[in-house]
C-alpha cells in the first residue's frame, strides 16, 4: 500500500509539473505584450532597461490617431451584434422547433446547409446587397449578417429540452405569442443564450475582412483595421502595437470573466430537465 501512495504521489505531482509548464507557456505570450507595450522599441527583443511602465502607449491608442473612434466603433458593433444575434437566432430557433410549420425539418437542414459555405464565397454578394440598399459606411452593414445558422442551430438543440408544458401553460392563461416567448422562453434558455452572447462577441470584436470591404469611410473603422494601420513597412513602433493589441484583448477577456457567474448561474436557474 506505501508503494502504490508513493507511485500515486509521483504521478500526481508530475502530472501537476506538466499542467505548471503548459500554463506558463500559454501565459509567456501574453505576459510579453503586456510587457512590450510599455516600451518604445522598434526591435522584437526586449530588455528589462527598456521597460518604462508609463501610460504613453495606452494613451496614443486610447485619445490620438482615431484609435479611440475605432474602438467605440468595435464597442458598439460587438454590443449590438450580441443583441440582434441573440433576438433574431432565437426567434428562429423558437419557430423551427416550437412551431408546427409544414416542411421546417427539411428547410432547417437547407438553413444548416449554408454553414458549409465559405464565407469568401458570399463575401462580394453580401456587399453588392449592402451597397444596394444603402448601408455602407454603416453600423448596419457590420451587425445584420452577424446572424447566422449556427447561433440557430445551438439554440434550438437547447430548446429541445424546454418542456412545452410550460409554453401552454402560458396560452391557456391567454398570455400573447410575444411575451410568451419573452418571458417564458428566453428565461429558460438563459444558458445557451449567454454562451451565443460571448462566441458573437468575440466573432464581432475580432472582424476583420468583412469591416475593410464594407467600410470606405476611415470614420467608420473598427479596432482590427486600425491594429493593422500600425504594420510599416520600414518602420514599426512594435511597444504600440503591442499595446494595441493588449487593448484589444482585454475587452473580450473582461467581457468573458465578467459573465462567467451568470452563465453558471443561468445553467442552474434556467436549466430544465425533460
Amino acid at each position: 500500500m506505501v508503494g502504490k501512495t508513493k507511485r500515486f504521489s509521483l504521478a500526481g505531482a508530475g502530472g501537476s509539473i506538466l499542467v505548471t509548464f503548459f500554463a506558463l507557456l500559454c501565459v509567456a505570450p501574453l505576459v510579453y505584450m503586456v510587457l512590450m507595450s510599455f516600451t518604445q522599441l522598434r526591435t522584437l527583443y526586449i530588455r528589462l532597461e527598456d521597460i518604462t511602465f508609463n501610460l504613453q502607449n495606452y494613451y496614443i491608442i486610447i485619445f490620438k490617431n482615431s484609435f479611440g473612434r475605432a474602438l467605440l466603433n468595435s464597442i458598439i458593433v460587438a454590443v449590438l451584434s450580441c443583441v440582434w444575434t441573440d433576438l433574431v437566432c432565437a426567434m428562429a430557433a423558437y419557430g423551427f422547433e416550437k412551431k408546427p410549420v409544414p416542411g421546417k425539418e427539411k428547410l432547417f437542414k437547407v438553413y444548416l446547409a449554408t454553414m458549409m459555405i465559405p464565407s469568401q464565397v458570399t463575401l462580394i454578394p453580401l456587399f453588392l446587397i449592402m451597397r444596394q440598399i444603402g448601408w455602407l459606411n454603416s453600423y448596419a452593414a457590420l451587425v445584420v449578417p452577424m446572424a447566422g445558422a449556427f447561433g440557430c442551430f445551438m439554440l434550438r438543440q437547447f430548446m429541445k429540452n424546454v418542456d412545452d408544458v410550460f409554453i401552454e401553460a402560458a396560452q391557456i392563461d391567454g398570455c400573447p405569442e410575444p411575451l410568451i416567448f419573452l418571458r417564458v422562453v428566453l428565461p429558460l434558455v438563459q444558458p445557451a443564450l449567454i454562451s451565443l452572447t460571448i462566441f458573437t462577441f468575440v466573432s464581432a470584436w475580432n472582424s476583420f475582412i468583412w469591416p475593410l470591404v464594407v467600410n470606405t469611410n476611415t470614420q467608420m473603422y473598427t479596432f482590427p483595421i486600425a491594429l493593422s494601420l500600425l504594420d510599416s513597412q520600414h518602420d514599426t513602433n512594435y511597444g504600440l502595437t503591442m499595446a494595441a493589441a493588449a487593448a484589444s484583448f482585454v475587452i473580450p477577456f473582461a467581457m468573458y470573466v465578467g459573465m462567467q457567474e451568470q452563465f453558471v448561474e443561468g445553467i442552474a436557474l434556467g436549466g430544465v430537465k425533460g
